[in-house]
């Protein structure tokens, strides 16, 4: 991977300058015709299956142990999808929509798996993400309902999410490339999250990894304003995460991101077009009626 100074979550809310073709709107979800996400214990899997046809996409998520006997009855994708729809009724725009239910279906995945478990980096992550796809929302309040539906249709709490997420933020920012990654020899609560997280990842309690895990990593670096690679390597060491797993994971989101950004762009200024032709239009149909009216008044004064 570069630099990971080169990942800048600020720098992706910028509208990019290259010129990109529509198809781009389409580009930064990947379009999958079979996903299948394996824990880390052999025993057990989820599937994902879908069939297109003109009228339905099928999508059926299956639990099951060796020899084919089902453990835990989780919800299906069609469930976690539905419960979102119901929550909020509201038409999204497909740009943000189209998103929206590509990451609910990795999310539903990751939130069953077998070794999840919740913790508040990955929440950080998370948050993080979506306040990244969701900036510039047409309604401040829409964004955050949307939120809210979101993470109740996965059975969570979106308020956690919101709170941990600002702790974490507002501990990283009075952290520097030192004290980050000495969080094992000092006491707090932020301390106490990482620590835990460093013990269940290294083989003392469930610990699912996930690239918004590895987001909420970076975003913490960011804050603290030591992204150089080395303080990555380092925090990894003590987390005992797989860096090159995070590298992969941290390129793949800046693509999605920066792919983003610029159909945002397009979208904006296909919408700015029509305002402006909406406006002409009206100007228009405006000096019309003005013209009208004179000759009527003209027409008017001339038979009197």
């Amino acid at each position: 991977m570069a630099a990971i100074s080169s990942l800048s979550f600020s720098a992706l809310g910028q509208a990019s300058e290259r010129k990109v073709p529509v198809s781009a709107t389409r580009s930064f979800v990947s379009n999958f015709d079979g996903f299948r996400f394996r824990t880390n214990y052999g025993s057990d899997s989820f599937v994902v299956q879908t069939s297109n046809s003109s009228s339905r996409m099928v999508i059926q998520c299956l639990s099951s142990v060796a020899g084919g006997v089902p453990t835990v009855s989780v919800p299906t994708v069609s469930d976690t999808k539905l419960n979102f729809l119901k929550a909020y009724k509201r038409p999204i725009p497909s740009i943000y929509n189209n998103v929206l239910q590509e990451l609910i279906v990795q999310q539903h995945l990751m939130r069953y798996k077998r070794t999840y478990q919740y913790d508040a980096v990955f929440a950080l992550g998370f948050v993080t993400v979506y306040d990244q796809l969701m900036e510039g929302y047409p309604d401040d309040e829409d964004r955050e309902a949307i939120f809210q539906a979101y993470i109740k249709a996965l059975k969570e709490d979106p308020e956690q999410y919101r709170n941990d997420a600002q702790k974490l933020e507002e501990w990283a920012r009075a952290q520097n490339a030192t004290s980050i990654i000495e969080f094992p020899s000092r006491e707090g609560e932020i301390e106490g999250i990482l620590k835990d997280i460093s013990e269940r990842a290294g083989g003392k309690g469930s610990f699912s990894y996930s690239r918004f895990f590895a987001i909420g990593l970076f975003r913490l670096l960011e804050l603290a304003n030591a992204t150089e690679p080395t303080v990555l390597e380092k925090l990894c060491v003590s987390l005992n995460i797989n860096k090159r797993s995070v590298d992969r994971d941290l390129d793949v989101y800046r693509n999605l991101l920066s792919k983003l950004v610029q159909a945002k762009e397009l979208l904006k200024e296909y919408v700015d077009r029509e305002k402006k032709k909406m406006e002409e239009r009206v100007q228009s149909q405006k000096a019309n009626e003005v013209v009208a009216k004179c000759l009527g008044e003209f027409q008017n004064g001339g038979a009197s």
